[in-house]
């Protein structure tokens, strides 16, 4: 039996191995592209390492494809045979493995809390759990479950700041804004590479149209990264916002172009940052020419996959915005038999959010915005449910807000914008849209105060 770094049990005669885990975890909290390697030396010293074999069917799931799902069971079937080997943490483990193989993400939460309440130091299960917590949209819950872990944590434990900027995130999910960015400040400046803290600080600045401030703070080159694995994308996409809020549009392209397709390879394409920042942009009325294609090639093997509805919004953003329209339909219906099949969170997110989002996107490629309006405002406070952060989510409120322009459902865009420039006060597109909605509505003394507003916004975008 040998510990960890922070004195948790393992179930490996290997010292070795046990350092080797530690390595992966950090490398795991890090975005670091060696936490593979430094699994695969764990497993090399100790083959039946019960936690480096869960860990490495984690990776796995990670990559959110069905391909890998038997192979998981392999190693599901293999742990299951000797669990009364294991201590109950890693028992835990498995079971939470088991679970969210099986698609039951709440379920797999619930086994990560556990360890959690018993072992707070088990970082592992902590960074997992936020991170299941976030694809669910659950912001509450990350902050409820790290509240209640992290007074365990000082400077003196390894990995405190990672600790810090998970905290930092959950905060600012809840809007405590003012908190968050204190976290994410301290988390950054306890680990300047640590990407997830760096991101939670500049998730505050968006929210609150820092936009200068959030430009400052992410000045790091491609070199600076080089040794990080694709997340770095996602903090590339939130410069590539501040940059846009900016009205900097050519900026915004070539971070597109050099940063965020940085991280493509034949096997993986970033289809939620890149899809998401294309529509983005092309609601501000910017020609993105062919950029498209790649998305939507790469979504087309992906139909069938349905690991989390907030991924497959984007296929089917991908499919419509190269204009394949047959494959989007075929994605949606692909959507519908995934839901009708299989009961919990998953199949409900589906069936609710994600299949009528997908058909907005398609009705109005189609050049039916108004259908698409009709059908999204029912359902747009529920848009959490589909997991992302605000930040990413906003794109969906911003599709609703178009749709309801462009098919002339005045009331409804009224009252979409006019909620939107008080969230958002200072983007002078929120302001001139609010102006010509309140025009066409005959409201012409509040459409001049708006169009003032628009004429005072220091931010471009929306």
């Amino acid at each position: 039996m040998q510990t960890d770094v922070r004195g948790l049990r393992l179930t490996t005669s290997s010292a070795a191995a046990a350092q080797h885990i530690d390595a992966a975890v950090t490398d795991f909290l890090d975005y670091s592209v060696g936490a593979s390697a430094n699994l695969k030396k764990a497993l090399d010293e100790d083959p039946s390492f019960a936690l480096a074999l869960c860990f490495r069917a984690y990776f796995m799931m990670m990559l959110e494809m069905r391909s890998v799902l038997p192979r998981i069971k392999q190693t599901i079937d293999e742990l299951e045979q000797r669990l009364s080997s294991l201590t109950r943490r890693e028992q835990l483990h498995v079971a939470a493995l088991k679970a969210w193989s099986e698609g039951d993400i709440i379920k797999a939460c619930s086994a990560w809390e556990v360890i959690i309440t018993e072992h707070p130091h088990d970082i592992l299960a902590m960074k997992l759990h936020h991170t299941l917590s976030f694809y669910m949209g659950q912001s509450q819950v990350m902050r409820s479950v790290l509240a209640g872990a992290i007074d365990e944590w000082n400077d003196a434990t390894p990995g405190y700041s990672y600790v810090q900027g998970m905290y930092a995130y959950a905060l600012e999910e809840c809007a405590e804004y003012a908190e968050a960015e204190r976290w994410g400040r301290a988390a950054a400046a306890g680990n300047p590479g640590d990407l997830w803290a760096i991101h939670s600080v500049a998730h505050v600045l968006e929210m609150q149209e820092r936009t200068k401030e959030g430009l400052a703070w992410l000045p790091y080159t491609p070199a600076q990264w080089a040794q990080k694995n694709p997340f770095k994308a996602h903090v590339w996409w939130h410069g590539a916002l501040f940059a846009m809020a900016e009205g900097d549009t050519d900026r915004v392209l070539s971070i597109y172009d050099n940063e965020l397709t940085s991280v493509n390879t034949d096997n993986y394409v970033d289809v939620s940052n890149q899809g998401a920042l294309l529509k983005r942009l092309e609601l501000m009325g910017v020609d993105v020419g062919e950029r498209w294609s790649n998305l939507a090639a790469f979504s087309k093997k992906r139909i069938n996959d349905h690991m989390l509805p907030f991924r497959d919004i984007h296929f089917g953003l991908c499919l419509a915005g190269d204009g394949d329209l047959e494959a989007a339909r075929q994605h949606i219906g692909s959507m519908r038999t995934f839901a009708a099949g299989k009961s919990g969170w998953q199949a409900e997110s589906m069936n609710r959010i994600a299949v009528p989002l997908c058909e907005a996107i398609v009705l109005a490629a189609e050049g039916h915005a108004d259908k698409a309006a009709e059908l999204l405002w029912p359902i747009r406070h529920d848009f959490a449910r589909i997991g992302g952060s605000n930040a990413q989510r906003d794109l969906f409120a911003q599709i609703l807000c178009d749709a309801a322009v462009r098919g002339n459902k005045h009331a409804i865009a009224r009252s979409l914008l006019a909620e939107r420039v008080k969230a958002r006060p200072d983007r002078k597109d929120n302001w001139t849209a609010y102006a010509d909605v309140l025009a066409s509505l005959g409201e012409t003394k509040l459409a001049e105060g708006a169009r003032g507003r628009a004429a005072k916004a220091a931010h471009a975008g929306a």
